[in-house]
């Protein structure tokens, strides 16, 4: 089946709406990437920049921690004592010695 001369004037008047019809259809699909890509960008720049609540680690977590919490409070417990010795046996040595305080240099 031929095209006829009829047709041919009928297509050559819509050829320009075609035409215009497909470069907007291009240059919105451009235009809905770059607004894509901006929204997947402030998305990622909100998500740096707020502090993420901690996520529920179950029960595990929480018994580990509390054996280690009871760990060191026993170890602190031991370990507060022997410091309380060692401070009272510095204090006893100072007050112990005989030069300390007894002479001033006054020399320039």
């Amino acid at each position: 089946m031929g095209i006829s001369p009829i047709d041919l004037q009928t297509l050559f008047t819509q050829v320009d709406k075609v035409g215009r019809a497909q470069v907007s259809q291009k240059e919105g699909q451009l235009v809905q990437q770059a607004i894509h890509g901006v929204q997947i960008q402030n998305k990622t720049e909100a998500q740096l920049q707020q502090v993420n609540e901690a996520q529920n680690t179950g029960e595990g977590a929480d018994k580990i921690n509390d054996q280690k919490q009871r760990h060191n409070n026993s170890r602190n417990k031991n370990g507060n004592k022997k410091e309380k010795d060692q401070d009272e046996q510095q204090q006893l040595s100072y007050l112990r010695d005989p030069s300390l305080g007894s002479r001033i240099d006054i020399s320039t």
